[in-house]
């Protein structure tokens, strides 16, 4: 019963927090394009947030803020790159010199390069681990301890991928990254409901977007690789790949309603049922294995059950 009571409390306050976005204020990283440009389009203009655009790519950044221009919404864009801890804290201050403490936090840019991981080298991991999983680090230890400070409670959005729950060829390293954020998703949600600061993990599948054009932004401290470069052949195919893909504004749609209901999880792609139900249907079965294995009881006993 208590512990029914307590997830039927910290529900209700996940609700309490995010029930009105209007006025609040939001921090997208990557906002300048892609599933991160359709947060700021809806969160802006359909929920009436005060949005910060972050992105690494001025052209992109420029792009969406003259997108902003001749529309009455409150937003502001900021040259980052997620990687630069230093870089990240003055743009945390500046944000709050222009709109106030963050409430939502959505840490949205990534980075994807495709390849067999034998071919790999150390810059290719340290890449896209460095963005996609420290990025994502860095934007929670900027911003959550201010969250904590402002004792108003909050929302955090990390994006991770179907990656997280389905391996496929060829993205070894991008899927590495995909599982870290899923894990660190759960244990932060766990860690933050005492401060009444939601955080639901999003994992796309096909969306319509250029992350294709990812390596354009991969600095030059990582130059070694053992995939591609800049290959306009390579972007097209990886472009037909995805070009299909749920439009960006409408997965944005779907990720506000996610927000305001507290989801754990955000995944509005049915089509990956079949692996996921075949991948966990192996795990059960790898546990079941040792059901009647003689030192089980022992350990259930000493363990207990799981207040979580």
């Amino acid at each position: 019963m208590m512990k029914t009571q307590k997830i039927l409390t910290f529900l209700l306050q996940g609700g309490e927090i995010v029930k009105e976005l209007k006025g609040k204020v939001a921090f997208i990283t990557g906002g300048g394009s892609g599933v991160a440009f359709g947060q700021a389009k809806v969160f802006a203009e359909e929920a009436g947030m005060k949005v910060v655009i972050a992105d690494i790519r001025k052209d992109h950044l420029d792009q969406a803020l003259a997108y902003f221009k001749d529309k009455d919404v409150e937003v502001h864009g900021i040259l980052l790159d997620i990687t630069d801890r230093t870089a990240y804290a003055k743009a945390a201050d500046e944000v709050e010199k222009v709109f106030g403490t963050v409430q939502l936090l959505c840490n949205t840019a990534g980075v994807s390069q495709f390849g067999p991981i034998e071919k790999a080298t150390y810059d290719d991991w340290d890449w896209q681990l460095d963005v996609n999983l420290k990025g994502i680090i860095n934007g929670i230890m900027t911003f959550v301890p201010r969250m904590i400070d402002y004792g108003q409670g909050g929302h955090i959005v990390n994006t991770a991928s179907m990656s997280a729950f389905v391996a496929v060829p060829s993205a070894g390293i991008y899927t590495t990254s995909k599982f870290a954020v899923r894990g660190l998703s759960e244990a932060l949600r766990l860690e933050l409901e005492k401060y009444n600061i939601g955080v639901s993990c999003l994992c796309p599948g096909g969306v319509n977007t250029n992350i294709h054009e990812a390596v354009k932004t991969r600095p030059a401290k990582y130059a070694n690789t053992g995939y591609y470069g800049e290959d306009p052949q390579v972007f097209a195919e990886l472009k037909k790949a995805i070009e299909w893909g749920i439009d960006p504004v409408e997965l944005a749609r779907i990720t506000l309603e996610g927000i305001k209901r507290n989801d754990k999880w955000i995944l509005p792609f049915p089509e990956f049922i079949p692996l996921i139900e075949k991948n966990h249907a192996e795990v059960m079965e790898a546990l079941r294995r040792y059901e009647d294995h003689p030192d089980v009881e022992r350990r259930k006993n000493m363990m207990g059950t799981p207040d979580f």
